[in-house]
């Protein structure tokens, strides 16, 4: 199936890196335009000219810190501004953030959540006007399995994320009259730069690959995903092939999770 996004516009936070930059991608080279928010303004331009080898369309970058509701509404105005629209919004920002939970602060709960879901809250009120008057718009949610099945440790971001699945099906609901289609994408073991990080921390002698092989022992595929496969179930999920697809919380974990 050729997947086409001719004529729309997309705004992917999170852009900049790993999963969010490999969305870009895929859908610049579907023929969207395409605007990818993140914090560093350097690894923004090295993503702009990543995804402009195969881009179709357009390429605009807007460093911001999507926590920050001053610094979202900035970024919006600056995607309208350049590229006039927003039709697909993701909501990919965000971290691994957790811990013991007595030892989780306020201040560290508190960043979590604008991080993960007051962002997502924004952008969506944000984007939600437009789409409803064109009758036509997809929000894709990017959370984790942990959001459906939690673990001891795995606060502040089980949390966060199980709020935001939450989030997506109250979107669905009001969405559906308007032809505004939401749903979730929830992250196993991908490969990002998150990995490439905990793969030099610690130093172990073994080489990157390696260490994804490792980590891939536990998964029922017998290996991590990569961030493209991520990004084709995101760019089917915008597309109109997906029209009737709302309200769906989908894993892309190669069956890590106990729970559908």
């Amino acid at each position: 199936m050729d997947i086409r996004l001719d004529g729309r516009t997309a705004m992917i936070t999170g852009g900049s890196k790993g999963i969010g930059l490999a969305i870009a991608t895929r859908m610049a080279a579907s023929g969207a335009d395409v605007a990818l928010l993140a914090r560093r303004a350097e690894v923004l331009e090295a993503a702009k000219q990543a995804v402009g080898r195969t881009a179709r369309g357009r390429v605009l970058t807007v460093a911001c810190d999507v926590s920050q509701a001053a610094e979202v509404a900035r970024a919006h105005d600056a995607v309208m501004a350049g590229l006039g629209r927003v039709d697909i919004l993701v909501n990919n920002a965000g971290t691994s953030q957790t811990g013991a939970f007595t030892t989780i602060t306020d201040e560290v709960w508190q960043a979590d959540l604008d991080l993960k879901l007051f962002a997502a809250i924004r952008l969506a009120r944000l984007a939600w006007p437009q789409m409803a008057e064109r009758h036509w718009g997809r929000i894709i949610n990017v959370l984790n399995i942990g959001a459906k099945a939690p673990k001891a440790g795995s606060a502040p971001t089980a949390v966060s994320r199980a709020a935001g699945m939450a989030l997506t099906k109250i979107l669905a609901g009001e969405g559906a009259p308007h032809n505004i289609l939401v749903n979730a994408l929830h992250v196993g073991l991908i490969e990002s730069d998150q990995w490439v990080r905990r793969h030099a921390q610690q130093q172990a002698g073994s080489t990157y690959d390696d260490f994804l092989a490792e980590m891939g022992k536990g998964i029922p595929m017998g290996r991590v995903g990569t961030a493209e496969e991520f990004a084709n179930l995101a760019c089917f999920l915008a597309s109109d092939a997906a029209s009737y697809v709302t309200g769906t919380s989908i894993n892309v974990d190669g069956n890590l999770s106990p729970v559908m």
